[in-house]
């Protein structure tokens, strides 16, 4: 074997160690009791319980909204400046995100008045959260449920309506069967980006204990005053992406 040759996979293997380092040094430096104790204090089960509501609030919103988009991308020829639009959010910093936000249905913003006039306030409040993971979480379910449901046959399809099918219930019995191990991947990728998200909660959202502060959010108000806090949670959330990816690599080899 040549000398580049043994290099090239050295290089990489350099490059994994770089990227696992800091999770086995976070974890290897929070004790189990440590855990154990930040993980039961009140202010980090608020922030879970804020976490849990809100992000399963926005999954349901993704779901919902993005699965027939997911379709349609699917079997169309895609528009590039569509695919551009649905993937913006992903490429742009959360900060910026939050801007947006704020310049759009904060009380100043382009939709405030308009929603003020409903009785609607959107800014530091659990709705604001909901929102803000919404933006973040839908790129990714789009995109990945639009190649699961590539899958789908098109023949079975028709085989299904010529059997007197509707649309609907041939798009249940045998495009949602097909793609449904990518989709829950999908899923699973938009619900962990919701819950990781951070700058577009903060600016958009606030850091409001109970009502606004998310797990991200107590990280980052405990680095101030209980940095065992702060590494504790931040174990947590490294379990259930963990776990989430594993789920994903599992549901990935089912659809293979």
């Amino acid at each position: 074997m040549s000398a580049a040759a043994r290099v090239v996979p050295i290089a990489g293997w350099l490059l994994v160690v770089l990227l696992v380092l800091p999770v086995i040094g976070l974890v290897a430096g929070t004790a189990p009791g440590e855990l154990v104790g930040a993980l039961g204090s009140p202010s980090t089960l608020a922030a879970l319980a804020v976490s849990l509501r809100t992000t399963f609030v926005a999954l349901a919103i993704i779901i919902l909204l993005g699965t027939p988009l997911a379709w349609t991308l699917s079997r169309q020829a895609t528009h590039p400046v569509v695919l551009t639009l649905v993937e913006l959010p992903v490429v742009l910093p959360p900060a910026v995100l939050g801007v947006a936000l704020l310049e759009t249905f904060g009380r100043a913003g382009w939709l405030g008045p308009v929603l003020a006039g409903i009785g609607v306030q959107l800014p530091f409040t659990a709705a604001a959260v909901v929102l803000a993971q919404v933006l973040v979480g839908a790129p990714l379910y789009v995109l990945t449920a639009t190649e699961a449901f590539r899958a789908a046959d098109d023949d079975l399809l028709l085989v299904a309506r010529t059997l007197g099918a509707s649309p609907s219930r041939a798009w249940l019995t045998v495009a949602l069967p097909a793609a449904a191990p990518g989709v829950l991947s999908a899923a699973a990728l938009a619900w962990a980006r919701a819950l990781g998200e951070f700058g577009a909660t903060l600016m958009f959202a606030g850091n409001l204990p109970g009502r606004t502060q998310t797990l991200p959010l107590a990280i980052y108000g405990a680095l101030e005053r209980d940095v065992a806090q702060a590494r504790a949670i931040s174990v947590l959330l490294v379990g259930v992406a963990l776990a989430l990816l594993l789920a994903v690599r599992v549901l990935g080899g089912r659809r293979g």
